[in-house]
């Protein structure tokens, strides 16, 4: 390192001190802190960002080349196409705290109440597979606003599981663990994420209904739900770099990893929908929320 920036031997100490694991891989150190997934590889400017990029885990979140020199205008655009920070002696001292200080932890609600990641288990309440709806007919004419239509209520399919995840951590943050409910609709195949408590289960309804028969098979659904859980809480982690004085800002997108999603056990349960016949065709609404809906083939 030039005198600008402190000695590598006490950089690493540094880094040690704030929580990174150290590695030496050849002429590179890789330092990686597992909490935030933040990832610094200090390495001589004659080496290639393309070079460096296998260095990183692959799902460090911030990743940062630490060159001992000015490596050049080539290879600070070369890594901004990768998503990677670059800092040389000149640049390392404003963003040194960041690098080794995190930011302060999540208050979002719902985060890490000193959970593991283990797979959460959900049993059902016995004979109770029904959501009860909140909208009854008189509401689902008010939301459609059409005269005269023909009513029926159907009970659609829905695999639900409970899931817990560890979302990337962007810019330092703490890791948390979340607890959600994944539920994929058993005919049309999308995926959504709720919240628990939203939703009322119970045995049977009061008035006159029709089920709905699953197409999508179990194992289907699972698919469907990883799918949907980490699309759902992937982060956006923006990072800036000068070239020729002009400011650029590159995102990258960083879902959480495979082995930071634990899905419970996949249940069937049925939300019931109105689905209206007039003059403007068919409507399908939600009977628990009054939302338009999704249908499927079977539900047609």
């Amino acid at each position: 390192m030039s005198p600008t920036a402190p000695p590598a031997p006490l950089l690493v100490r540094l880094l040690t001190a704030a929580g990174y694991r150290i590695q030496v891989r050849g002429d590179a150190t890789v330092a990686t802190r597992l909490r935030d997934r933040r990832a610094v590889v200090l390495v001589s400017a004659a080496r290639s960002p393309g070079e460096l990029e296998g260095h990183f885990a692959p799902d460090a979140v911030h990743r940062t080349l630490l060159y001992d020199d000015d490596p050049g205008p080539v290879a600070r655009a070369l890594a901004a196409e990768r998503g990677m920070e670059v800092l040389d002696p000149s640049t390392l001292g404003p963003a040194l705290g960041e690098l080794l200080l995190p930011t302060p932890e999540s208050t979002e609600a719902g985060a890490d109440r000193g959970l593991t990641l283990d797979a959460p288990f959900s049993v059902l309440p016995e004979g109770r597979r029904i959501v009860r709806p909140r909208v009854g007919r008189t509401e689902a004419e008010l939301l459609i606003g059409a005269e005269g239509p023909r009513f029926v209520l159907r009970l659609i399919p829905f695999y639900v599981a409970p899931y817990r995840v560890r979302p990337a951590a962007a810019y330092g943050g703490s890791p948390r663990l979340l607890d959600r409910i994944v539920a994929v609709h058993g005919v049309a195949g999308s995926a959504e994420v709720w919240e628990e408590g939203d939703r009322e289960l119970v045995g049977d309804l009061e008035v006159p209904y029709q089920y709905v028969a699953p197409e999508v098979t179990p194992n289907q659904a699972a698919g469907l739900a990883l799918d949907a859980i980490r699309r759902h809480h992937t982060v956006h982690v923006d990072h800036t770099e000068q070239h020729d004085g002009a400011l650029v800002i590159e995102t990258r997108r960083v879902p959480p990893a495979v082995d930071d999603v634990r899905v419970g056990p996949m249940q069937l349960i049925y939300l019931p929908h109105w689905y209206a016949e007039g003059a403007q065709g068919r409507v399908v609404l939600d009977a628990v929320t009054g939302r338009r809906a999704l249908t499927g083939p079977s539900a047609r």
